[in-house]
């Protein structure tokens, strides 16, 4: 899809005076191509302007001279909420429409499992009942799907991979703008899930897709029941995370983090290497690989053990 950017800006209300060009997409200030419409609404991504490959970005009149000569500058007091009115024009046209897949050799799958447009599969994939796969996915060879697993589209999920009952596979993030009036305009999701080889996921997670980009999961990974991981997050590979689990957007797990059950982070943010965090931990900052966290916000183990002991000390002086 593409739109040409004189089209694009009117209908987002914004004055556009200049060479039309043709846009196919959006991205950060960072990924986006010579083809691509950008947008900065935070000021710590400032050093990132003056070396954006944009071809356009939506920016307030402040910051606007630090855009390369080559990039178009879209004026405007409200960024975010003009990308949210963008990203519906780069949002994947949803059909009925069903195709038969390209299928490798030795699968077995249900009658009862539906297909979208333009489906691989490899070698030995098995789909039980009531699976749906949706538009321009693919599946490795050898991996199960049990019955009500659903993958939207543009979906990838690796060879070996096991996943459980009633998980959903890139469905939108939760991802909204707001306008002055306190309205919520819907920012259309536009990237995919990448899921590599020997994943398990367990039953009834939901995986979001990216904003734009990916949301990866990455190989050797274990996903236990009720598990939300949010738009654009980074699991390493063979991380552990135990049933309720919650990831918001942009949060980075380095190899094999291991978090405990109803253990939480928030968003953009990293997880170190070889990281543990305790059960109901709640992270709400960057935190170290090789350690062992635990508590609300997630600090040192022991010291958090500490923590406790000379609170009840405190309790048992005021008996």
């Amino acid at each position: 899809m593409t739109y040409s950017l004189s089209k694009i800006t009117e209908h987002i209300g914004i004055n556009f005076q200049g060479e039309d060009i043709t846009i196919d997409g959006i991205h950060t200030l960072s990924e986006a191509s010579a083809t691509q419409l950008s947008f900065f609404t935070d000021s710590k991504y400032v050093s990132q302007l003056a070396d954006t490959k944009a071809a356009a970005v939506l920016i307030d009149e402040k910051h606007a001279d630090l855009l390369p000569s080559g990039t178009i500058a879209l004026i405007t007091d409200e960024a975010y909420l003009k990308l949210a009115l963008v990203s519906k024009f780069f949002a994947h046209k949803l059909e009925s429409t069903s195709e038969q897949p390209i299928v490798g050799e030795g699968c077995d799958i249900d009658k009862h499992v539906s297909f979208g447009k333009n489906v691989t599969l490899g070698d030995n994939v098995t789909l039980l009942a009531g699976c749906y796969v949706g538009d321009n996915v693919t599946i490795g060879s050898g991996t199960l799907l049990h019955p009500n697993v659903t993958l939207y589209h543009h979906t990838q999920i690796g060879s070996d991979c096991i996943i459980h009952s009633g998980t959903v596979i890139g469905c939108d993030g939760y991802g909204f703008a707001h306008t002055k009036l306190g309205e919520h305009v819907k920012i259309y999701q536009n990237g995919n899930v990448v899921v590599e080889e020997n994943v398990e996921i367990g039953a009834n997670c939901a995986i979001d897709r990216a904003v734009f980009g990916t949301t990866y999961i990455r190989k050797g990974t274990k996903l236990d029941n009720l598990i939300q991981i949010a738009h654009n997050c980074d699991v390493g590979e063979h991380s552990l995370c135990a049933a309720q689990v919650g990831l918001a957007g942009s949060t980075t797990l380095g190899r094999n983090v291991v978090m405990g059950g109803q253990s939480a982070t928030a968003g953009h943010l990293e997880v170190g290497a070889f990281a543990t965090i305790a059960g109901k931990g709640g992270v709400t900052k960057s935190l170290e690989g090789g350690r062992t966290y635990a508590g609300f916000p997630a600090i040192d183990h022991k010291m958090w053990l500490r923590l406790q002991a000379k609170m009840m000390g405190l309790i048992k002086r005021k008996k």
